[in-house]
């Protein structure tokens, strides 16, 4: 038995070194360096970037029109439906006629009675002028035909005014679209009296090609925007997110309140937009975004390659060995698609832009240079945010 223990102990004591060399090889492998990671990067730049300022807003119709009756009668039809899209001068009610139609048929008759009596006054004067001449008839008699000539050519021209009137309160009895726009639904239903002693309200029309988007700039933005803009009449777009689409709309900006609201210390501002698809209902929630200026150089970033830590904002750089680097820098200017750098980078950095949780300082990295598709200029492009010169 004690040579089975002497036996085991040497073979145990000739194992440690085997054992004890797979530890140092694989203790080895754990400190292996990672292979280098492939990463898409930007060369960032400084120069002449359209700066656009962002606003909370709401969408207000450009025009709005309560459509009310301008005679009274009974409502005999309705030649549209609830919410549909109308164009100026389209048919929208029809008011009992009848009244109407007999007042213009006495208006016009009566005219025709006076004309009648006007020609046979003019055949008196006519036949009286020579007789006083001759002195064979009174000179009274001669003015009294000529007072009725003058009475009955003033009663003409008192009847065709009221021809005029029975014609227009007759157009009243077609009720028409004052503007082009969508129609809510009816006021009131047909078979109802209307405009008896009032106006009746029968519907509302809202024009939203173009429509208004409101927004309200502190005072400090709005004396900078004064001071920097580049156009007498500045661009401007809205969006809306959607769960099924982005909606963006262009316009420009055509108003500024001339007075500070005292409560927030804003100006109110109107934002004028095309919506000829009317995909924009006033009363919207939107973002509108307000072209400042282009004539200035700035050296932007994408604001998703930032990293925040305790000591503040940096990137990560590829330096000349193809390794990552941090850099820590200084933002002014941001916006959801670029952001100004003051400090921290210079022109040609290589900025990481892909594989970003990987990222780490000292890394090797294979660096895939993607500034024509995924720069700020493909970013201005993509998004349309250069405008068109006027």
């Amino acid at each position: 038995m004690f040579i089975t223990k002497k036996i085991s102990t040497l073979l145990l004591l000739s194992l440690l070194p085997l054992l004890s060399g797979c530890s140092k090889e694989e203790t080895k492998q754990t400190h292996k360096a990672p292979p280098p990671l492939h990463v898409n990067t930007i060369t960032v730049e400084k120069k002449q970037i359209p700066l656009w300022k962002q606003y909370t807003g709401m969408t207000k119709a450009s025009s709005e029109q309560d459509v009310r009756a301008r005679v009274s009668g009974i409502l005999e039809e309705r030649y549209f439906q609830d919410g549909q899209y109308v164009k100026k001068g389209d048919k929208l009610f029809k008011i009992q006629q009848d009244e109407y139609i007999a007042a213009l048929s006495a208006a016009e008759a009566k005219k025709l009675q006076d004309e009648a009596s006007l020609s046979l006054a003019r055949a008196d004067v006519q036949r009286y002028a020579p007789l006083v001449k001759e002195g064979l008839a009174p000179r009274a008699t001669l003015e009294q035909y000529q007072a009725q000539v003058a009475k009955l050519e003033a009663a003409i021209i008192g009847d065709t005014a009221e021809i005029n009137k029975a014609k227009i309160q007759l157009g009243y009895t077609i009720v028409t679209a004052p503007i082009s726009g969508h129609i809510s639904a009816r006021r009131v239903d047909v078979g109802n009296l209307v405009g008896q002693g009032e106006s009746t309200l029968l519907t509302t029309i809202v024009s939203t090609d173009p429509i208004y988007a409101y927004f309200s700039p502190s005072q400090s933005d709005f004396r900078l925007f004064q001071k920097y803009k580049s156009k007498e009449r500045s661009d401007a777009f809205i969006e809306v997110s959607e769960k099924e689409e982005k909606i963006r709309l262009d316009g420009y900006v055509d108003f500024s309140n001339n007075s500070v609201d005292p409560l927030t210390s804003t100006i109110t501002m109107r934002a004028t937009i095309e919506n000829k698809e009317n995909k924009i209902l006033p009363g919207t929630f939107v973002y509108v975004n307000l072209f400042i200026n282009d004539k200035y150089k700035f050296l932007m970033i994408p604001p998703e390659v930032i990293f925040n830590d305790q000591l503040g904002k940096y990137v990560y750089v590829v330096d000349a060995n193809n390794t990552l680097q941090r850099a820590d820098i200084k933002t002014e200017y941001a916006n959801k698609y670029y952001v100004s750098v003051s400090e921290g980078l210079k022109d040609g950095d290589k900025i990481a832009t892909s594989a970003l949780v990987q990222l780490k300082k000292g890394r090797k990295v294979f660096p895939h240079d993607v500034t024509k598709s995924e720069g700020i200029e493909a970013i201005l492009k993509e998004n349309k945010l250069i405008p068109e010169a006027h």
